[in-house]
Formats: C-alpha cells, sequence, structure tokens
C-alpha cells in the first residue's frame, strides 16, 4: 500500500496522467481506489506486481467477491490505465470472461407517484433539489454542482456544466420549478452554489441529496425502490409517453449513444399498451380449430 498512500509518488504520477488526459474527477477517485485495494491485496507496490498477480486479483474478485460486473469492469479499466499510461508495460491487462451484465429495466414512478413523493418532501431545499432533478432530468452529481448563476429565467433553461463525459448542456427550466426556486432563494439565499453544503463555499455532497431521496420515498410509503436516478428515469419515460421525441430526450438527458436513451421505450405504459397483441388481429368469426 506504502505505494499509493496520499504522498506516493506513483500515486501522484497516476493522478497528474489521468488529470492530462482530462478524466473526470470521479473517474481519477475511483482508479485510484481500485488500484489501492489491488495493492492491499498482495501489500506490495503495483510497481512489483505483473500479469500474474493481476489474474490472480481478478480471479478472487469473481469467486471469492462476488463482485458485480460494474465493479470488476473498472477494475480492469483502472489496472489497465496504471500500467498501460503511468507505469509505460508493454502487455496488456486482460479482461477475463465474466457474467454478461444483466439487462434490468430502469425503475419508473407513475405521474401520481411522482406527486405523492414530492407530497412527502418538507424541508424545501430537499424540496427544490430532488424536483429539480426530477423536472429537467438530472444525475445527482449534477444536481450538486449547479450555481446560483445556472439558472436562466429570462430564457428558461438550466445550464448544466460539465456533465458525464465532460459535457455542457441545456434543458428546460419548469415554471414550477422556477416558482419553487425563487421560494427557496428567498429562504436560504445561496450564493455561488445553488445547493450548498454544510460549507457554503462548496455544494452540497451527492450522499447528502441521496439521503434526502431515501427520507422522501420512506416517508411517501411507495413500495418501489426510489433513488436520484429513478427521478431521472421517470423523467424520460414521462417525456416519451407524452409524445416527446426520443432524440430530444436524448439530447435533454446528455447520452452518447441514442440505444441508451431507447430503454426507455421498454419500460413506457403508452407505448405497450398502444400495441396491440397478435391475438386481438385474429377473425373472431374464425373460431377455434377442430
Amino acid at each position: 500500500m506504502k505505494a499509493l498512500r496520499q504522498t506516493s509518488p506513483l500515486r501522484q504520477r497516476m493522478i497528474d496522467d489521468m488529470t492530462l488526459r482530462n478524466l473526470s474527477p470521479q473517474t481519477r477517485e475511483n482508479y485510484v481506489y481500485h488500484v489501492a485495494r489491488f495493492a492491499k491485496y498482495f501489500s506490495r507496490s503495483p510497481e512489483v506486481l505483473g500479469r500474474e498477480e493481476i489474474r490472480t486479483y481478478q480471479l478472487f474478485l469473481i469467486h471469492v467477491r462476488h463482485v458485480s460486473w460494474a465493479y470488476f469492469n473498472q477494475t480492469v479499466c483502472a489496472l489497465r490505465f496504471l500500467y498501460r499510461n503511468t507505469l509505460k508495460k508493454e502487455w496488456a491487462v486482460e479482461h477475463l470472461p465474466f457474467p454478461k451484465k444483466p439487462k434490468k429495466l430502469p425503475v419508473v414512478l407513475s405521474v401520481d407517484e411522482v406527486a405523492q413523493f414530492f407530497t412527502s418532501v418538507t424541508n424545501i431545499k430537499h424540496r427544490a433539489m430532488l424536483m429539480t432533478a426530477y423536472s429537467a432530468g438530472l444525475r445527482t452529481s449534477e444536481v450538486t454542482h449547479l450555481r446560483v448563476k445556472d439558472i436562466d429565467s429570462h430564457r428558461m433553461l438550466i445550464h448544466i456544466q460539465q456533465g458525464k463525459g465532460r459535457k455542457d448542456r441545456y434543458v428546460m427550466l419548469s415554471p414550477t420549478l422556477l416558482e419553487l426556486l425563487r421560494a427557496y432563494w428567498k429562504a436560504e439565499r445561496p450564493n455561488h452554489w445553488l445547493f450548498p453544503g454544510q460549507d457554503p463555499a462548496q455544494p452540497i455532497t451527492v450522499s447528502s441529496v441521496q439521503q434526502a431521496c431515501k427520507r422522501a420515498a420512506t416517508n411517501s410509503g411507495i413500495s418501489k425502490q426510489v433513488s436520484v436516478r429513478t427521478l431521472r428515469h421517470s423523467f424520460a419515460t414521462h417525456l416519451l409517453e407524452s409524445g416527446t421525441n426520443v432524440r430530444i430526450i436524448q439530447m435533454l438527458l446528455g447520452h452518447r449513444s441514442l440505444l441508451t436513451t431507447a430503454r426507455y421505450t421498454h419500460v413506457s405504459a403508452e407505448t405497450i399498451n398502444s400495441t396491440t397483441s397478435p391475438l386481438d388481429l385474429l377473425k373472431s368469426d374464425r373460431g377455434q380449430s377442430t
């Protein structure tokens, strides 16, 4: 672990390499975490470890830890970056076969359930945060990093700066949300960050937003698992059900691929219910075959 402590030259060199390649702060943090776990497993610096140790660690993650596909894949990506870019090893970090990531449909609330959810949020700051997430389909990190000046009431837009993939985008500003944000601003008087943390110089943390959402879900009595991501999924699905073009939804969500956005067609009740079953196409006078 020595080589991955905060004062470690190797750790700093890896962080510098990731910064130069414009990796997001969250990715940099995740990569350092996974490399540190790898080093801790062998109690040695990654500089003295090689392909056999990487393979051993991958097998440990699969057969002993039973980690998720996402965790395993991120570990491989972190080690691949370390050895390829920082340690300049010519050999590649192989990706051992791993069970296919299960394709689960996102949890979506109905419009009535969304209303029920927001009714349970009494704290005006929490209500403003969560309603912003739903009304604009934002990721949790995008909500936390909103600044007061990102709310453009003249053009009725919200400016999302450096979202996932380090991309900027604009999303609509709901008149209902604007009314709430104005009431929130009068009550809390945020200065720079729209939703500041305990230290006003810093934005509220992702975990704080998630905890507020969890409390609201419990108080609402909704049986579904509700998270900020659920609000984002519901935003996209409700837009699709109201007839919004899927490419516009893609742009609003900040998706790189249309395929990612298209999955909401699988959970849209309107899309499914408007599709006629082939059973109903059968002629009623044909009768049953004898």
